[in-house]
């Protein structure tokens, strides 16, 4: 697996957007933002849906989770990023895909996953995910973030109801030993659900990727050696 884009020792020119009738200062900031992100240009390089695969890349390089034969439940999967890097180190075939992604948004098919277009916060979602995988997983991964307001307070309370939708589920699906990654924003998971998933976890840590922007406030929470329930 590539390593992520290392920019020591260079010099590059940035490229400056002009601000166009139809594209607010934000908008331009953003495109901007991306065209000089040394991630974007190595993931059209490499061939990554998204800049996000270095993120996951390098939170399983320190510990080597997604091994061959593991099975992993991708939720918030669009574009794809994630799921390319969980399906190529758990070596998922197209027969027999052992990788589950999961987004309300449309997603090209992945070789070696399988897509569901589903609302994850919709009630009928658990049931239809847990359809297809009788036997449960290894590790569940969660890239799903809302939409961000600006407002730090209220996108800390948006994506805190996703993770606690996502963690439960997580505990339902996840075999013993099973692994647990999920978005969080600045400040973490809350105390009462960082109990709870210490309590249900051999160890439970918060990571910020080099591949997160140093200006997000974004971080992840990673949840190791689940020791079981009964699902």
């Amino acid at each position: 697996m590539p390593k992520p884009p290392s920019t020591s020792g260079t010099r590059t020119l940035k490229t400056r957007v002009k601000t166009a009738r139809k594209r607010s200062s934000a908008s331009t900031r953003w495109l901007q933002r991306q065209l000089n992100d040394p991630y974007v240009a190595q993931a059209k390089k490499e061939g990554y849906r998204s800049r996000a695969a270095y993120k996951l890349i390098e939170l399983d390089d320190k510990s080597h989770w997604l091994k061959p034969g593991k099975t992993v439940l991708d939720l918030g999967a669009a574009p794809g990023g994630w799921t390319q890097v969980a399906s190529a180190r758990v070596k998922s075939s197209a027969d027999h895909p052992s990788v589950i992604a999961v987004d309300i948004l449309p997603m090209p098919t992945i070789a070696g996953a399988l897509f569901l277009k589903l609302d994850f916060m919709d009630d009928t979602a658990p049931q239809a995910i847990r359809a297809h995988i009788p036997a449960g997983v290894d590790i569940v991964l969660s890239d799903m973030a809302p939409n961000t307001t600006g407002h730090a307070a209220t996108d800390h309370v948006r994506i805190m109801a996703l993770l606690e939708a996502a963690y439960p589920f997580a505990c339902e699906v996840l075999k013993p030993g099973g692994v647990f990654i999920a978005k969080v924003f600045q400040g973490g998971a809350e105390r009462e659900l960082l109990s709870s998933m210490k309590k249900d976890f051999a160890s439970v840590k918060h990571a910020k990727p080099k591949a997160s922007r140093a200006d997000s406030s974004e971080m992840y929470v990673v949840a190791t050696g689940f020791k079981g329930k009964a699902r």
